[in-house]
């Protein structure tokens, strides 16, 4: 099974994380399927690939309750197909 989930990168104190697609097995720093994503929540930007996320989100990836704030706050849930609104 797929995620979205995030990857913490940066440095001491000041994190800063990837939103990747990567496998449910794998660890918070494994090796990932693809970067979707970056937040930064120190300086409270958000960058999306928000053709790739549709694309995982279709086949059935499950984003994590951070992850689908993130999303909900962007508005990504809006552009899935009516049949497919169950994250609203």
């Amino acid at each position: 099974m797929v995620k979205l989930r995030l990857k913490r990168c940066g440095r001491k104190q000041r994190a800063v994380y990837r939103i990747v697609a990567i496998d449910v097995r794998s660890r918070r720093e494994g090796k990932d399927l693809q970067k979707v994503g970056f937040y930064d929540p120190i300086k409270n930007q958000t960058y999306l690939n928000v053709p790739a996320i549709l694309y995982f989100l279709e086949r059935g990836a499950q984003p994590t309750g951070t992850v689908q704030d993130i999303f909900k706050k962007v508005g990504v849930f809006k552009e899935l197909h009516p049949n497919q609104t169950k994250f609203n």
